[in-house]
């Protein structure tokens, strides 16, 4: 077979769907948009808004979340309707590797572990820094070498709560998703009634004052605002990545992806106009955004609740990714990209050995490594996933057997997926050079794997030769 005909095979759905039977389906609309919200719903509530109305767009940051959110919806309406027909493990990789071909299912695997192990990465390290702060609330103190990265001339060597904290999860996770969905459940309704609480306490101290100018930065200011808080959006692909384990997820997974995007707009807008208007723009650049403005309003307690919330935020994000992460590399073993091992279902109906090899790799990057700059390659891993998919759609429906299957349709085909994908790319053009850079460096690391392993082990050419 010549190597042109191996790079773009593409896969058959039923073995996919046959390899999934061993998931079990347990989870509901309600459970996916919780975890949507979970993933969706962290940090970024907390500190975005503050720091993105004081230096791009002002009171404006509600209209930023606005187009943000529009960007998003047309990718999560890409994303829902490949949910719909293709109800399987592996999100946009596998939908890559049915519609595009092998290699290009590859890349946006590896583009979506580069979202995923860096996401969760860097947000173990933000939850340790808020844990610390909130247990020095309470007079107590880690010594120094156990909280931060591998750094001797600063004195510190590993993040020990990060790494706890990550591979906490990922127990709770392995002992099986019914409990680990139920926990989450409970932490997202938590954090949302936190979040509610700052709302109604924090609109009787807005003042209309605040919102003028609404605009100081124009309208270009907005714009770069939007191109920010869309990053806060990131997330809602994860629910993706469960539909082997969805009831009825012809139904479900549309409610799920598309439910998660509606609430957590609604939300981002209502905090982001309330928090401008309890204080002017001009002071809101800070990384604990909203505890500050309750602080200057001498609302002290409601402020510590509110630092529960963001940590409670991050747990759930962390539970998602996590969650989702083993599903991807689940998918790549089973389909031989990876060493097979991490393609087996446990008896417990869970893929044991893939969750336990992204606990060890997100371990060692958040205990070990200095992320900075690296946490920006998570945007360009998920853009890139979220054009794909885009674009597929036009592939999708032009494949007579996948079309017969009736799930959720993009509204207005072929314009909205082809829009969908021209904003993603656009999206892209606004991240820095050295993004771009590190992003290559990763993908061509990635293409050594596939050529050197990958292609030679693969289960479909396998099936071929």
């Amino acid at each position: 077979m010549g190597i042109r005909q191996r790079l773009f095979q593409k896969e058959n759905l039923e073995r996919y769907l046959q390899k999934d039977s061993q998931f079990e389906r347990t989870l509901s609309a309600i459970d996916l948009i919780a975890l949507g919200i979970g993933a969706v719903i962290g940090t970024g509530i907390f500190i975005l808004p503050g720091t993105v109305a004081a230096t791009k767009a002002g009171p404006g940051i509600i209209l930023s979340f606005v187009i943000a959110a529009i960007v998003c919806a047309v990718a999560a309406m890409c994303y829902a309707e490949f949910a719909s027909v293709l109800p399987i493990a592996g999100s946009a990789y596998s939908y890559g590797n049915i519609v595009y071909g092998e290699m290009i299912g590859w890349i946006i695997g590896w583009a979506l572990v580069l979202e995923y192990v860096l996401a969760v990465a860097a947000v173990a390290v933000g939850w340790a820094a808020y844990f610390n702060s909130f247990i020095a609330g309470f007079g107590l103190k880690l010594p120094k070498a156990i909280t931060g990265s591998f750094d001797p001339a600063h004195g510190t060597y590993v993040n020990l709560v990060a790494i706890l904290i990550v591979c906490l999860i990922a127990w709770i996770i392995d002992e099986g998703l019914k409990t680990s969905v139920r926990l989450n459940n409970i932490i997202v309704a938590v954090k949302l009634a936190i979040i509610v609480i700052f709302l109604l306490v924090g609109s009787f101290y807005v003042k209309p004052s605040n919102w003028t100018p609404f605009a100081p930065f124009g309208i270009h200011g907005i714009f770069q605002g939007a191109a920010v808080v869309f990053f806060a959006y990131l997330g809602f692909d994860a629910v993706s990545s469960s539909a082997a384990e969805v009831k009825n997820a012809k139904r479900n997974m549309p409610i799920g992806i598309i439910g998660t995007l509606i609430v957590c707009t609604v939300f981002y807008i209502m905090v982001s106009g309330v928090l401008t208007g309890m204080v002017s723009y001009k002071l809101l650049n800070v990384d604990d955004a909203v505890t500050f403005a309750l602080q200057l309003v001498h609302q002290n307690f409601v402020a510590g609740i509110v630092s529960i919330g963001a940590l409670a935020g991050m747990f759930t994000m962390m539970v998602t990714m996590i969650y989702s992460s083993s599903r991807l590399l689940y998918s790549i073993g089973r389909d031989g990209l990876l060493p097979s091992f991490l393609g087996q279902i446990d008896k417990h109906h869970a893929p044991k050995h893939a969750m336990l090899t992204v606990t060890v790799v997100i371990s060692i990057l958040g205990g070990f490594i200095p992320l900075g700059q690296l946490a920006n390659l998570v945007n360009i891993g998920t853009l890139i996933a979220f054009t794909f998919v885009s674009f597929g759609i036009l592939l999708l429906r032009r494949n007579p057997t996948l079309n017969k299957i009736k799930g959720f349709r993009v509204p207005f085909y072929p314009v909205l997926p082809v829009v969908s994908g021209l904003l993603c790319l656009f999206m892209m053009t606004q991240l820095s050079l050295e993004t771009w850079v590190a992003s290559l460096i990763w993908f061509v690391f990635g293409l050594i794997i596939y050529f050197s392993y990958g292609i030679r082990h693969s289960k479909m050419n396998q099936k071929l030769d």
